[in-house]
């Protein structure tokens, strides 16, 4: 999960074979607090932005509804149909490219699940510090 400019947020790492959509609270969840304003730091989100994968009624009670940047969920999925969302979805690919420069992490070469889970905090944290970087000057 990244925010808007692709800054990632949050990765949870699965097996091949596990459906997207059991994962999704659990990623949303895993955000930090966000901090800014008076009062209490948000827990979540005030909208996701998720493929047809991502689009379920468990999931919808717990976070915003989802909406498919692509637009080719069918119109009872309750996502609706916004032109443009294309280019959000970018944000997210151009994020997951990011994370494949590295090319320990393009290819999963890792059988154990915390060797493969520090190299994607490590890339990540090289994300975020070139960012912050580019920011400075």
């Amino acid at each position: 999960m990244c925010d808007g400019k692709g800054t990632p947020l949050h990765v949870i790492t699965t097996a091949a074979n596990v459906n997207d959509i059991t994962q999704a609270v659990d990623l949303v969840d895993g955000i930090p607090p966000v901090a800014g304003r008076p009062g209490r730091p948000r827990r979540r989100p005030e909208s996701v932005l998720g493929d047809k994968a991502y689009d379920s009624k468990a999931v919808r009670p717990t976070t915003a509804v989802p909406q498919d940047p692509a637009g080719d969920l069918p119109q009872g999925c309750g996502a609706p149909n916004i032109k443009g969302l294309g280019e959000l979805r970018y944000v997210v690919d151009q994020t997951i490219a990011l994370l494949h420069q590295f090319k320990r992490l393009a290819i999963r070469w890792e059988r154990r699940l915390e060797l493969h889970y520090a190299f994607v905090a490590l890339g990540c944290s090289l994300i975020c510090w070139r960012r912050l970087k580019k920011a400075e000057s």
